[in-house]
């Protein structure tokens, strides 16, 4: 998928006459590219329609309106747009009772790395985690991590052949095997380019 431009944004102005036209589309567009694993885990799968969102939201929020402000924002989200054979994802841990979540934190240690996917029974294709910086420690891992999943030529011709995908996470302190809904796979799939 190409890298989003400035020619792809809303001005401030356009945007806050839009806006809820957008969000509604962008929550429509999210309901097929999130994944739970088990209770307390998810994939949310970002494409470039999800990081537009980010980036005008960001606009907003901070009032940017200059090239040098809007470029530094779209530097940012840009790496977390899918290149046509991979899948990036921001993996949640999800816990609401804050206790709970401490805890668990604690025992899932290198959690990020343990999540996968498979695509028609080819073997898992484990997740690349937090690329830009490391999020967890020897002693707790994050709540929130950014994984990018690299597809070979072919488990990108299985998916958009709609074959069937698992998805899971393989951790002794959490472990998870889930088949993943068409629907979601047919959404995933809009990230892939036929191999040349």
């Amino acid at each position: 998928m190409p890298a989003l431009t400035r020619r792809d944004l809303y001005s401030l102005e356009k945007y806050a006459e839009i806006r809820s036209a957008f969000r509604a589309r962008v929550m429509a567009h999210k309901k097929t590219r999130r994944l739970a694993l088990g209770d307390h885990a998810a994939l949310y799968f970002e494409s470039a329609l999800t990081m537009q969102y980010q980036v005008q939201e960001m606009l907003r929020i901070e009032r940017i309106f200059d090239p040098a402000g809007i470029q530094a924002e779209l530097d940012v989200y840009n790496p977390l747009i899918p290149d046509g054979d991979n899948w990036k994802a921001t993996f949640m841990l999800e816990y609401a009772d804050e206790r709970n979540r401490r805890r668990a934190l604690g025992q899932l240690v290198g959690i990020e790395s343990a999540v996968w996917l498979r695509v028609n029974g080819q073997p898992p294709v484990y997740a690349i985690a937090n690329e830009d910086l490391e999020r967890s420690t020897p002693e707790k891992t994050a709540a929130v991590h950014f994984l990018r999943f690299e597809l070979d030529p072919p488990a990108v011709a299985a998916v958009l052949a709609g074959k069937p995908m698992m998805a899971g996470i393989d951790h002794p302190g959490y472990e998870v095997a889930v088949p993943v809904p068409a629907p979601i796979r047919d959404s995933l799939a809009g990230d892939l380019r036929p191999s040349a």
